[in-house]
Formats: structure tokens, sequence, C-alpha cells
């Protein structure tokens, strides 16, 4: 058999190729493209070729290569579209999306999340401001006198070359931001982090968490802010929590008060957890001190507000009875996972 006549039996055997798998793709591959493959092998016989045949045989050569290589290739792509074909099919869409175990919420993140939510539906709105603040909006425009304890060293972080600016002690002070900007009605909740001298232990650390509330208008009472708190508690804790008021005093509020609510976890009979009295003190609450609106810029002659303040860790603690403050703020991957179900 000539050469030529070679050529064509193999271009009609390339375009019947066939495989059903990588190894005998890879088989024709070797066996047609390699060193020692067939167009090699023609490669080689060529040289004998008479001068003048040489042209029209090397251009069947060429043609034998490039269809061999274009035949390997598409059934390489069939193969591969043929895999993504069957892994799809085989797909269990029942299956969780990501096969690496999810992240959860941090508990503090759960039940301030909670507490928003509450007072979003009651008419709040989200208000925010630095962690950062000077002395007038955490203390002056809050009406603490020059001589407070708060504002000594024991209570408050001051910038060392700033004697003025401060860690934020309470988020009041985005209540005093909030009032310098607008006019009432201002019905607003500030959830933030703050900061304390004190000494780390399980009932106290150097930073936790608040939600702050403040509502300002023309003929707002104290019943008012009684029922709003009212609700609050019950949405938190269950609708047969109860709550009372004791007198108290807070430079910014007059009257004011501290709230506690019945025990949650022994509904007001006595436990340990609550010393035995039936009620757990959960937040701050009072009237604006008219001292504080006319500093602020709104005329307490004619507007009158409520304001409250609650601890997320204290919410935190009752909720899910955690009894050591320095577990919020370790990272105990262990302590985490508790609250995988409550995200």
């Amino acid at each position: 058999m000539d050469l030529k006549s070679k050529i064509e039996d193999l271009l009609n055997e390339v375009a019947e190729l066939k495989a059903s798998n990588d190894k005998e793709l890879e088989a024709l591959r070797i066996k047609y493209l390699s060193k020692k493959g067939v167009v090699s092998e023609l490669m080689n016989e060529f040289r004998t070729v008479a001068p003048e045949a040489k042209k029209e045989i090397g251009i069947r050569i060429n043609k034998l290569k490039t269809e061999a290589l274009e035949k390997i290739n598409g059934l390489r792509e069939q193969l591969l579209a043929s895999a993504v074909t069957e892994s799809a099919e085989n797909l269990d869409l029942t299956r969780t999306a990501y096969p690496v175990p999810l992240g959860t919420r941090h508990p503090i993140s759960l039940v301030k999340n909670e507490i928003i939510d509450i007072f979003s539906r009651l008419g709040f709105c989200l208000a925010d401001g630095p962690e950062i603040e000077d002395d007038w909006h955490v203390f002056s425009s809050m009406n603490f006198p020059a001589d407070h304890p708060a504002r000594d060293m024991q209570d408050t972080f001051f910038i060392e070359a700033h004697p003025d600016i401060i860690l934020r002690t309470h988020t009041s002070s985005v209540q005093s931001r909030v009032m310098e900007k607008q006019q009432p009605p201002i019905r607003v909740i500030c959830p933030g982090r703050v900061y304390r001298n004190e000494t780390i232990s399980a009932r106290a650390h150097c930073f936790f968490h608040q939600v702050e509330g403040l509502y300002v208008d023309e003929k707002v009472s104290f019943a008012d802010l009684k029922q709003v708190l009212l609700l609050f508690a019950q949405e938190m804790f269950g609708k047969d929590t109860k709550i009372r008021l004791r007198p108290s005093y807070f430079p910014f509020t007059e009257p004011s008060a501290e709230m506690d609510i019945s025990c949650n976890i022994c509904g007001g009979k006595g436990c340990s957890f609550c010393k035995h009295t039936g009620w757990v003190e959960i937040l701050g609450c009072g009237m604006v001190d008219p001292a504080v609106l006319d500093a602020c810029g709104i005329d307490s002659s004619k507007y009158m507000g409520y304001a409250f303040g609650l601890g997320v860790e204290r919410i935190t603690n009752l909720k899910y009875q955690i009894k050591d403050l320095r577990m919020f703020s370790e990272n105990d991957k262990r302590f985490l996972e508790e609250f995988t179900a409550a995200n």
C-alpha cells in the first residue's frame, strides 16, 4: 500500500474514533500524536517520498495531524460534559449547602437584636454615635455635676493627652447628639458598647453593652413609660411577667426609677437567683430632666420625655442563665456552640 492510500485510511479511521473514559482517550492520543505515534511514523516515511510528490503528501499528513488533534480534543470535551451532567444528576439537593459547620451568632448579638426588634415594633428608631466621646455629650449635657463620682478615674477611661476626650460610659451620649440635631417628636433607641474602669470579675467587666431609649414630645407621662416597659418585659420574658418600679436617682432623669421583673426562673416565688425576693432588677428609667432638654436645645416648657437604659449582658444572663460575664468575651467555641439553635 502506498503512503497516500495509507494516509486516506488513517483519516477515515480518525473520523470514527471513540472513547468512553479518560484512559481510552489517553491511549488514542499516544497512538496518533505521541513521538512514536502514527503521525511521527508517517513523517519518517515522508523522507523517502519522491520530490514531485512531497507537497501533496505533506499536505495530507498535516491534515491527518490536525484532524486527529481536533477529534481527540472533541472527545475530551464530551467526556467532561458527560461527567458534569452525571454529577448534577447525582446531586442531593436536600444536603446542607456547605460541607463545613456554620458559625453561630454571639448570645449578646442575639439578645441585642431581640431588644431592638421589640422596641422597633413600638415605634422606636435606631440611633448610633461614637464610642470615643467628649465630656460634654457624656456628662455635661446629661446634667452630671462637675464633682460627680462618675467623672472620676475610678469609673471612666480618659484619653491621657486629651482629658476632655473619654471612652463613653453610657449610650446617653447618643441621645444628647440626637436632641442637638433634631426637634421633637423624638423616639429612638441607642444600642452600643460602653466602657468603665472596673475590675474584671464574674459580675463586672471593663466593657459591656447597653440599649438606651428616649422619647420626647408634648404631654409625655410616666404612665407612658411604664406601659412601654411592661410591654417590653412581657415580650422578652413572657406574658406572665410582672414589673415593679422603685424610686431611684439619676442625674439626667427626674423622677427616676429602677425597674424589676418577676423572676423568670422561679416565677416570683423566690430562689437563689433572685435572692429569694421574687424580683430581679433589669433597668433604670425616668422622666428626662428639664435641664437636659434645655442643654440640648429643646424647649422644656413645651416638651417633656422619658428615658430608660438596660444592660444587654444583664438581660442575656436572665434569658440564658449565664453566671459569669467573662464568658461573653473569651470566645470559647464550646460556649458559643450552645447558642446554635437560637440563631
